[in-house]
């Protein structure tokens, strides 16, 4: 796969466009000042940005050529560039005005396992940095080396390493190797009527180790689990040799090294290989659209729906701001569509649903007809007791195409000076109301401190026995008082603050990286901070293995 934009998100012949949505302009202008049909300031081009030099000697880049193969070793400037960080806000804000930071010395291009291991012991001596680079998709700030850094660094990519090996149709496993895109996963899977049901936002651009190292939730995780669930066993290359488990389905035998390997962010060393479940290709699959009449009883029903088990593959509910911003991004509406519309409408005030505070929520269903036609109709009989209504599969059609296109209106935003971006977090359900009230409070104080035109919008999704995960989007338009990111890190800091006091995780699935580090022993405590420190000393004693992420080493 072509890999992403330098300097934003996906592929560069795509990009987001408000002109086909009549009401994204003035719902823009409302809620953030900003006149989105104003031509927008690009990226700088490539060509006038400052890439420094190569740091690799000549018998470290002679050994990482016997180990890759000539062809897949590369110096290239704008190939280092596009490995140098992930797509966090930060890095995207540095990357259009040509701040690339600390970039990799060299890329590499394994095509097995043996590769893998020459390489990371050819770096290791040299006292050379590895970084795993799968798809490049990280928010956190998992990818970009230390500035200060003055080791030679290499860039690990994994991407010739995207092959299904095997299936156990038996046990319903799979073998697959760590460098393989969603899409090809599921297309290798799909030829054998297999699927893994990972579908995280990122799902187009990221992959299998990328998952697996970060933590990844994706879409469908309330019916096939998140990676953790997903994964069974791992092959990594570590310091010490390649690290096997085995793919049980339970055991005893300590402490997990599975998931100590689950959410490292490459500090432990290179993923080559997992066992993953697969499922049966559904006969059916539908997604369902519904409204709610206000985020509390919106809450009160995605708990029922946990609590009655019926298991449905997606559970989503949006707050009425993130309501407003869905249907501010339709397309122009057919005559159709306004019939159906001016129907909604006289259901709603027949309900007395309000259309400023209702809740938009997809839920979805997959399996035999039966199941499917089982699922719906307990479904409904929760929406229903808590005030809702069934609106059809229209809106569940339209968040299943473009569900991985929200990120590019990211770019968009950034082309008008405006800042966008994401936290997300778990908690249980009863400690949700006031987890959510209290986000939403402290992001707007933060926004009223700096004196800036912001907006805040949350969605439920992930719903598990317990509790669920709020993840919540966020754009303002920067006073032009203070560098940009400054604000950035003053609502992003109140709103992982608020996370961690109110009994959240500091992150659900988007990892720690540098971007979440702060806040890490405020989640785990400080005994749980050390041991973490201690584990990555231990197998990396010379801090080789991406240093930095997670914890710092001391």
């Amino acid at each position: 796969m072509d890999a992403m934009k330098w300097w934003g998100w996906g592929r560069e012949d795509v990009a987001f466009t408000h002109e086909d949505k009549p009401g994204l302009r003035p719902f823009i202008q409302r809620a953030l000042d900003v006149d989105v049909a104003q031509p927008g300031e690009p990226p700088v081009p490539f060509s006038t940005v400052d890439v420094p030099e190569p740091k690799v000697d000549a018998t470290l880049l002679a050994a990482l050529r016997a180990a890759a193969g000539v062809d897949h070793v590369s110096v290239d400037p704008h190939d280092r560039v596009v490995h140098a960080r992930g797509k966090a806000l930060r890095d995207l804000v540095r990357h259009r005005t040509g701040d690339v930071g600390r970039v990799p010395d060299v890329v590499v291009r394994p095509g097995d396992e043996a590769a893998v291991a020459g390489i990371l012991r050819a770096a290791l001596d040299a006292d050379a940095v590895v970084i795993p680079f799968g798809g490049g998709t990280n928010i956190s700030g998992s990818l970009e080396a230390p500035a200060v850094e003055e080791r030679t660094i290499v860039s690990l990519d994994l991407g010739r390493l995207d092959r299904l090996l095997e299936i156990d149709a038996e046990s319903r496993l799979a073998r697959v190797q760590a460098g393989v895109f969603g899409p090809h996963l599921e297309e290798q899977l799909h030829a054998h009527g297999w699927t893994a049901g990972h579908f995280p936002d990122s799902f187009t651009h990221s992959t299998l180790g990328g998952w697996i190292a970060t933590r990844s939730s994706g879409m469908q995780s309330d019916k096939y689990g998140d990676v953790a669930d997903l994964t069974r066993a791992v092959r990594v290359v570590t310091p010490a040799g390649t690290l096997v488990t085995r793919p049980v389905p339970s055991t005893s035998t300590g402490p997990s090294v599975r998931e100590m390997v689950l959410g490292s962010e490459g500090r432990l060393g290179i993923i080559t290989e997992a066992t993953i479940h697969v499922h049966a290709l559904p006969a059916q699959r539908v997604i369902l659209g519904y409204l709610l009449p206000d985020w509390p009883r919106a809450l009160e029903a995605m708990r029922a729906l946990a609590e009655a088990e019926v298991t449905p593959s997606v559970t989503r509910v949006s707050d009425a701001p993130e309501t407003q911003f869905s249907f501010a991004t339709r397309k122009a509406p057919t005559a159709f569509d306004q019939v159906k519309s001016r129907a909604l409408q006289l259901a709603l005030r027949r309900l007395g649903i309000d259309a400023e505070q209702m809740c938009l929520s997809f839920v979805g269903y997959e399996g035999s007809e039966e199941r499917v036609a089982a699922q719906r109709r307990a479904v409904g009989r929760i929406v229903k007791e808590h005030g809702g209504l069934c609106i059809g599969a229209s809106p569940g059609e339209l968040y299943d195409q473009k569900k991985f296109d929200t990120p590019y209106i990211r770019d968009f935003l950034l082309d008008r000076g405006t800042l966008a971006d994401v936290s997300e977090t778990s908690a249980p359900w009863g400690a949700l109301p006031r987890l959510y009230d209290n986000v939403m409070a402290d992001a707007r104080a933060a926004f009223a401190r700096l004196g800036i035109t912001g907006y805040i919008m949350c969605h439920l999704s992930h719903s598990y026995h317990s509790g669920a995960c709020l993840y919540f989007t966020f754009a303002f338009k920067p006073s032009g008082a203070r560098e940009p990111l400054e604000e950035y890190d003053v609502v992003k800091g109140a709103i992982q603050q608020a996370f961690v006091d109110n009994g959240a995780t500091l992150s659900h699935h988007h990892a720690v990286g540098t971007e979440h580090a702060q806040w890490l022993e405020q989640d785990i405590s400080a005994p749980g901070v050390a041991m973490v420190r201690a584990l990555f000393d231990g197998v990396d004693p010379g801090g080789n293995l991406n240093p930095g992420k997670i914890v710092v080493r001391t």
